[in-house]
């Protein structure tokens, strides 16, 4: 099999949590997920100061489904989904 590129977009609760503190923690639960591949992390401006943290990485198509790993990234705590 081959490699997927897959962009996991990751919403704050609120403007006012610590984004970098999430980008940083959901940036080593990917890098474990995918072995430490290739990643990029993006800040995207949303609406009313709300920012997401786009993380793009190259997994392995054997690995499956990348639900499970926005299932733990949802779980950091400020995540809204």
């Amino acid at each position: 099999m081959g490699n997927a590129v897959v962009t996991l977009r990751v919403m704050p609760k609120s403007p006012d949590i610590d984004l970098s503190a999430i980008e940083k923690k959901a940036l080593a639960e990917v890098k474990e997920f995918n072995g430490g591949k290739d990643t990029k992390v993006d800040i995207q401006p949303i609406a009313f100061g709300l920012k997401a943290v786009n993380i793009i990485f190259v997994m392995d198509e054997n690995q499956g489904n990348p639900d499970a790993i926005a299932e733990t990234v949802a779980k950091i705590e400020g995540v809204n989904s």
